[in-house]
């Protein structure tokens, strides 16, 4: 069965004497008193109404004549409501204004939450703000006491692999619960949203545990633990928790206005692959990211970005990857002014982009009919379009679909030609070598994109 992830023993070693003296503390007593008065449990409640589950269909479906008679004559379907209660943790940021940092699907949706501290009394708290897109949240306490302790924030980037660390939360509702492990990774990307950036650790926890504070040996905030990898729905020593210095800055958005705003460029990017980085003549060993499409009108368009181009720095950072790229742009405040140094026509070009506020995008692609010609060599039948030629169907585990091209996709430009007709592709197409690899201009579902394709070799 496949790991899942949910939201949510340390092996004896014959290690030197030395080594063990210094690396493995006698205990972590002293770390858990530290953080332990900041921590909080947090109850939620859920109004929940939904039909009433009378069944008079098969296979436990409702009859839909039954359903029309209920909308017709009584205004519809019986009611029943129920209350569904969830349990998270969390840990005081601002004792004096009762401020909480947590996660968001702790208190999504909620209807009422109740804050537990350290000392066992209870008050009512509000969510202040949500960024579902990091999965954080702030929830105040309302009417908070005097004399509440905040948490210290660590500094998560400073922190390393094989660094210990400590989790507390209230794993199942049991409260106050510490466990201990290590930090196993950093920068883990689990699929959970567009800026997973994750701490991996072996110290142990569970549902319940999430929004949670994972410290450092001085009892400093270095992660909130969110998320773990499971197959049994309990700790199986892979958990993932948010650097906290990603959450600083969500925090402080949040408590100023509620919500996260982020900067924007208006581009479509995707990883520098060799394939592509050969295709651009790009420098050997150089790294970025490649615009594989720039939005009419929107910031990168106005500051003269182009398709193809490799952005290889964005202000004072060197760009890596894809991910990297996105959350240095979104933590960029809007309206700043940002030099980007990228690769054009083979050499360097310094450009200044005025950042915009991040939006929603859409739009898709359309093609006219026209004729089709299929080619055998790549596995591809194509027909005009209005730009370029669209593909019609893909041949299983023939070149183009190795590439991983697909039925819709629009071919804009092949090596540095753009394409006007089915004709002009099967010329282009005809003059490859075998062997040879071509790079592909692609539009898909209203987005450019590149992708690399080589030649089978001639049987």
């Amino acid at each position: 069965m496949k790991p899942t992830v949910r939201a949510l023993c340390l092996a004896a070693l014959s290690l030197p004497a030395g080594l063990l003296a210094q690396g493995f503390p006698e205990s972590f007593a002293q770390v858990a008193k530290i953080i332990k008065p900041s921590v909080v449990n947090i109850n939620t409640e859920k109004d929940i109404r939904q039909d009433n589950m009378f069944s008079f269909g098969q296979d436990g479906q409702q009859d839909p004549y039954f359903r029309d008679f209920f909308d017709r004559f009584f205004g519809g379907m019986p009611q029943q409501d129920y209350k569904e209660d969830s349990l998270g943790s969390g840990f005081i940021v601002d004792a004096q204004k009762g401020y909480v940092l947590t996660n968001n699907h702790v208190v999504d949706k909620a209807d009422k939450i109740q804050v537990k501290l350290y000392d066992g009394d209870e008050f009512t708290g509000k969510v202040v703000g949500t960024d579902p897109k990091t999965d954080l949240a702030v929830i105040q306490i309302k009417d908070a006491p005097a004399g509440l302790t905040a948490a210290k924030l660590g500094n998560s980037s400073a922190i390393e692999v094989g660094d210990w660390v400590i989790a507390v939360g209230s794993p199942f509702g049991f409260e106050e619960t510490v466990s201990h492990g290590i930090i196993s990774a950093k920068g883990r990307v689990i699929g959970e949203g567009p800026y997973d950036d994750f701490l991996q650790t072996d110290a142990p926890i569970n549902p319940g545990n999430s929004g949670g504070p994972l410290v450092d040996m001085k009892g400093e905030v270095i992660g909130i633990d969110t998320a773990i990898s499971t197959q049994s729905g309990g700790s199986e020593g892979i958990g993932f928790a948010i650097p906290i210095d990603m959450a600083k800055d969500v925090y402080q958005q949040l408590i100023t206005n509620g919500k996260v705003v982020r900067g924007w460029l208006g581009v479509s990017i995707q990883e520098l692959t060799p394939d592509l980085a050969q295709h651009f003549e790009v420098p050997k060993g150089q790294k970025g990211v490649v615009i594989a499409d720039v939005l009419d009108g929107g910031p990168a368009d106005k500051a003269g970005f182009q398709d193809g181009d490799v952005l290889a720095q964005f202000g004072a950072t060197p760009v890596s990857d894809v991910r990297q790229l996105q959350r240095v742009v979104a933590e960029t405040r809007v309206g700043s002014r940002v030099k980007a140094r990228i690769w054009r026509d083979g050499g360097w070009k310094d450009l200044e982009v005025t950042v915009g506020k991040m939006k929603d995008s859409g739009g898709g692609s359309s093609a006219d009919q026209g004729g089709e010609v299929s080619r055998p060599r790549l596995g591809l039948l194509v027909k005009s379009g209005s730009k370029g030629v669209v593909v019609e169907q893909v041949e299983p585990d023939s070149p183009a679909d190795d590439a991983g091209l697909q039925p819709g996709d629009v071919i804009l430009e092949m090596g540095n030609s753009k394409l006007r007709s089915p004709e002009q592709f099967k010329r282009l197409v005809d003059a490859l070598k075998p062997g040879q690899d071509v790079v592909l201009q692609v539009s898909r579902d209203g987005h450019n994109l590149y992708i690399g394709l080589k030649m089978p070799a001639r049987k």
